[in-house]
């Protein structure tokens, strides 16, 4: 596949809705696409992968993923967001930029490097669910994955590899008081019990900051509280967003926050951790010796949900994600193909 070939894929791939969960018909066409090319690709849900043949187990593997799903769109658009449209050396579309940039990119290099001696094994995943983190995504297929040395995460980063990324949790909490009369002195007012913890969340500094994530970040983000204008409220909600370095895990996050306030605090989730690499991996290094710079993400990704060495690396830029008049440019994509070719070419990531 050349890079035309993607760019008209890429196009394919805009015109059929895949909102999370509902990505089945962007599936049934990389599934259709890579049987087509000879190969004998995998289908769980709305998840497609495929082994380059000659697989050999003493061997290291690398897997290429990249999600089918998209967001909603915004009410912004300019145009019909599924109608892909090129201009002035750019395609607009929903999921032009986040992900199909990627997904296309990474497909046209698997084909190409399927069909070459290797000193790995190589494998492609078009992922569903990303964009939810849902049970359907990429860690509902991980047993079927098998063994996976180092894997290369594809999100727009304008192929600069994100050697670190950000964990992610969201915590409810609730601070507890007692109903009264406010004209009275009766109760206990939840509100006045909640202004403490929410304090020690602006306050508190946790000690290990890292030199390429920088320190956790606590920031309260929605608080409800009250029904009537005369009665104390018994209950106060608040919502705190969460963003982990790497020196932490998110369950020692939440045990240390649990200790410091006095409100209740239930996750939403604990398992977006975050994830770095090695500066001196060896799919780092060819990086670096391509001009591209390493960097630390405080987006997160399907790194968030699989055990093994990644990398995010991907044509595009991380800003136009999610936005109304989603695009990429056709040059991103020669480029992304390009450098992803040049970066695995013959790779060797054994010690």
């Amino acid at each position: 596949m050349n890079s035309a070939e993607a760019i008209q894929l890429l196009e394919r791939i805009i015109a059929i809705p895949s909102f999370s969960k509902e990505e089945g018909g962007v599936a049934d066409l990389i599934q259709s696409l890579l049987a087509d090319s000879g190969h004998a690709p995998h289908r769980s849900g709305n998840n497609v992968w495929v082994d380059a043949p000659g697989y050999i187990p003493t061997r290291p593997t690398i897997l290429l993923d990249a999600h089918v799903d998209t967001v909603h769109p915004t009410g912004a658009w300019e145009s019909d967001p599924f109608t892909p449209l090129r201009r002035d050396g750019k395609i607009f579309g929903l999921g032009s930029n986040d992900d199909g940039g990627s997904l296309v990119s990474m497909l046209a290099v698997f084909l190409r490097l399927a069909a070459r001696p290797r000193p790995y094994n190589l494998t492609f995943s078009a992922s569903a669910e990303e964009e939810n983190t849902g049970a359907g995504g990429i860690q509902s297929i991980l047993p079927s994955l098998g063994r996976i040395d180092l894997a290369l995460i594809g999100e727009p980063t304008g192929m600069h590899p994100a050697i670190a990324e950000k964990g992610l949790m969201v915590l409810d909490c609730t601070a507890r008081g007692v109903a009264g009369h406010a004209a009275r002195e009766e109760g206990v007012n939840a509100i006045y019990a909640a202004m403490s913890d929410i304090d020690w969340f602006r306050a508190h500094r946790f000690p290990r900051v890292s030199p390429l994530l920088g320190a956790v970040k606590t920031t309260v983000t929605g608080i409800t509280a009250g029904t009537l204008h005369n009665v104390v409220p018994a209950e106060c909600r608040f919502v705190v967003d969460v963003r982990v370095n790497e020196l932490y895990t998110n369950q020692e996050i939440l045990e240390t926050i649990r200790a410091g306030v006095a409100c209740e605090v239930a996750p939403r989730s604990v398992t977006l951790n975050s994830s770095s690499i090695s500066p001196e991996h060896p799919v780092v290094r060819r990086c670096l010796s391509l001009g591209r710079e390493p960097y630390a993400s405080p987006t997160t990704s399907n790194q968030a949900v699989i055990p093994f060495t990644s990398l995010k690396i991907g044509p595009g830029d991380s800003a136009r994600s999610h936005a109304a008049n989603e695009y990429i440019a056709t040059r991103e994509i020669e480029e992304g193909i390009d450098l992803y070719e040049k970066i695995l070419d013959n790779l060797n990531i054994l010690p």
